[in-house]
């Protein structure tokens, strides 16, 4: 159970609040780590040119360039739309990190850097290559799932985070 409120404002709570160095840290690590990979893959890897490649029966590394958002849903062909996704990434990520500001518990703030980091990580694809580039390819059998990455691994965590202290962690939890 939690020992403090996470919603508790705190002095100059839209900008910085106790865990705000705690977040901007777990962020920019996923940041990077996420970018690393890509650049990697791209760059000396030349993935487009040398791969796919299988590394399991059930999983590959191949490239896919998402154009629009999770599930490659909502794909943007023009430039109008490249940036309304980058726009609502960086709107999104504002949202995310006033919210950490506000919090006082340190899993909610670690559910929380890690969609920062994640989105930061999708959000400068778009930014920069016009796309997100996405690698993992998991398969059984006839069955596939889509291609991500590892921002969306972060992004994936942190809302199963959120949700785990929605469900099992808050006082008003619909679990009790």
């Amino acid at each position: 159970m939690r020992t403090n409120d996470t919603h508790t404002p705190t002095p100059n709570s839209v900008v910085w609040g106790p865990l705000s160095g705690f977040v901007l840290t777990v962020a920019l690590i996923g940041l990077v780590i996420d970018q690393g990979a890509k650049l990697w893959l791209l760059y000396s890897v030349d993935l487009g040119s040398t791969g796919p490649y299988r590394l399991l029966p059930v999983l590959d590394i191949v490239l896919v360039w998402n154009r629009g958002i999770s599930y490659g849903l909502f794909q943007q062909y023009s430039d109008l739309g490249r940036w309304l996704l980058a726009g609502l990434t960086v709107v999104a990520t504002i949202a995310l990190w006033i919210w950490s500001v506000r919090t006082l518990d340190k899993f909610v703030a670690l559910a929380l850097a890690l969609i920062i980091g994640g989105a930061l990580g999708n959000g400068f694809d778009r930014i920069y290559h016009g796309a997100v580039v996405d690698f993992i390819h998991f398969h059984v059998g006839t069955f596939s799932w889509y291609v991500f990455n590892l921002a969306d691994v972060w992004i994936v965590a942190g809302v199963i985070g959120l949700l785990f202290d929605s469900f099992f962690r808050s006082p008003n939890s619909a679990a009790k």
